[in-house]
Formats: C-alpha cells, structure tokens, sequence
C-alpha cells in the first residue's frame, strides 16, 4: 500500500511540475509576444506598405546611439582591415571594395572578365566595413536589441534607399517593426554615417500575406533624425541595383554575424536554385548576415540574403530572384512620397 501511494505521489509530482513548467513557459511566450506588439504596427498589408511615425523612429535611433553604437567622425576612403581587428583582415587574396563609392551609380567592375576567384576554401571570414553596407538594430524589450540582421544602401532618385530581407522588418502576422534603426558602415560599435530610421517599409504583398520565401526582399526609405535634408546615398555612396541577373555569375556575399561588431564576406558562383531563388554555396554565413548583399561586378546588387530557409543553412546562403515581384516592390518604394 505504502508503495502505490508513494507512486501515485510521484506521478502526481511529476504532473504538477509538468503542468507547472508549461505554465512558466506559456507565461514568457506571452510576455515575450507582449513586448513584440509594442514594436510592430499593421501598416497596409494588402499593399505590403507601413509608413513610419516619426517619434517611435527617433527613439530607437537614439537608442541605438546610446547603448551598442557611438557616433564617430567619418573617415575618408576606408583604409583596408576597419572593419575587424588587424591590419588587414581580408588577407592578401581580397577581392571587395574599400572605396567610399559615390553619390550615384558606381563604376561596374566587370568580375567576369577581371582577375576575380572564389574564397579558398570556402568559408567566410572577416571583412572590412564598408560605407554603403551596415547593419540592422531593433532596440527595445522585443528580443532583438542588438543587431540582428544587416543591409545596404541601394541607388535611387531620392538617395534615401535600402535593401534587407523582408522577415528582417515584417514579422508574419505581427506586422512591420517599428523600431528598426540602419548603423551605415558599422564596426566595433561605432557609427561612422550614422544612424537612420525608415520613413516607409515596402515589401511584397505575398509576403505580408503568408511569408512566401520566394518574395523575401524589403527596401526601406530612411531619413537621419538631426540631420533633414541630408541624403544617405549622398554620405554612403549607394549600389546600384539589376533585376534579372544573368546566372550563374561572380558574387560576393556580406553581412553581419549576430554574435560579431564587424561584417563577414564570402566570394563564389551565384546560380539559381529552381525558378525563384538564388543559391551562393559558403560556409559560416550566421544569423545577423539576414539582409546583406549579394554583389556581383563589386557593386551591383542582385539579391540579399533571405529567401529559402530564412537565408540558408551552414553551407549555404540564398535569396529571393530579383525578378519582376523585387522590381515593383522597389518602383512602388522609390515612387511614393
């Protein structure tokens, strides 16, 4: 007798504690979905749209330059290893860009034809900042107050255009982040061009709806609290953008690591994997790098990391084909006002 009540007690203890934990764990998932809803608003789904309030904005962008990022004066032409410890991080077969770039289109460097090869071995390592690449901050009890994905700045009219991952701003059926701040040439906690903040989110319809992988691109119109008037393209230089890329082609892609304050970089054969998706075959592209660029001839964008698998695995990054979806998505941006 005494052994079967002892049992039974047991198994009561273990149902309590059960019953308890999942308790525990529901109540952190509601706090934790509690703290998101305060940084994410509904915006125009049916368009794919949010047009950002400017004080919630400001916030978050001193938020930022008052906790992980500090502004510091603008360097010149980047000097090679800014972005990581080291004289030069990159080593002596480096292939990316250190200029400033300019206030416009950039020169192509023609990467096919040019003295171009992949990284060997085939793993990403260390970069140099660069100007017009940087990385993406959410501050805020949202889970995600230090830098959690990573951008670039792309060629527009109003010079005030970046490119991400949608999932790094749209979070499914929470809706757009609002408290998303761009740290240009960011590295070692510091804000060289400052900090910016979307005045407009666009993304495809498709992927507001159901997250559809193949449409996993975003374009931010930003501003810089302080500083009207001032054009990010102008200060950063900007990428220039191409829709329907011809593949297989020489790429290059970065980001920025969660767990690091510098990019890493990685060069091989961008190809399409099946109709709608862009495969770049490299390992330790971590979380963080969500967002970067895919760059072919050094400065032309043809797609960011995303898409498939959220952006990939740990072999490989992909993102969604630049293709009719993307290129209305970035005319429907750069045309609003």
């Amino acid at each position: 007798m005494f052994t079967r009540v002892r049992g039974r007690a047991v198994r009561v203890a273990l149902l309590v504690g059960v019953g308890c934990a999942l308790l525990i764990g529901c109540a952190g998932l509601l706090w934790k979905l509690h703290a998101m809803a305060a940084y994410v608003a509904d915006g125009d789904p049916a368009e794919g749209s949010y047009v950002q309030e400017a004080e919630p904005a400001d916030r978050a962008a001193a938020a930022v330059l008052e906790g992980p990022a500090r502004e510091v004066p603008a360097p010149g032409p980047a000097p090679r290893g800014t972005g990581a410890p080291g004289p030069d991080v990159r080593g002596p077969d480096a292939q990316g860009t250190d200029a400033r770039g300019t206030g416009g289109p950039p020169a192509v460097v023609p990467w096919r034809s040019a003295d171009w090869r992949p990284s060997d071995p085939l793993v990403a390592r260390p970069a140099a900042a660069e100007p017009a690449i940087g990385a993406l901050f959410s501050p805020g009890e949202d889970a995600d107050q230090d830098h959690h994905c990573s951008a670039s700045v792309v060629h527009s009219p109003g010079g005030d255009l970046v490119a991400t991952a949608a999932h790094c701003v749209y979070r499914g059926i929470l809706g757009f982040r609002t408290n998303l701040v761009f740290v240009p040439g960011y590295h070692d906690g510091q804000a060289p061009y400052g900090a910016w903040v979307p005045t407009r989110i666009d993304v495809d319809p498709r992927w507001a709806e159901d997250q559809d992988p193949d449409y996993d691109v975003a374009f931010l119109r930003v501003r810089r609290p302080g500083h009207p008037g001032e054009r990010l393209e102008d200060t950063t230089g900007a990428h220039t953008i191409r829709f329907g890329p011809a593949l297989p082609a020489p790429a290059r892609v970065v980001g920025y690591p969660n767990a690091t304050e510098y990019p890493v970089e990685c060069f091989n054969t961008a190809r399409a994997e099946g109709p709608a998706q862009l495969r770049l075959d490299c390992a330790d592209v971590p979380d963080g790098t969500s967002g970067g660029p895919v760059l072919a001839d050094a400065h032309t964008l043809i797609g960011v990391v995303g898409g498939r698998d959220g952006g990939g695995d740990e072999k490989t990054s992909y993102s969604s084909l630049f293709g009719d979806g993307v290129r209305a998505v970035y005319e429907r941006a750069v045309a609003a006002r």
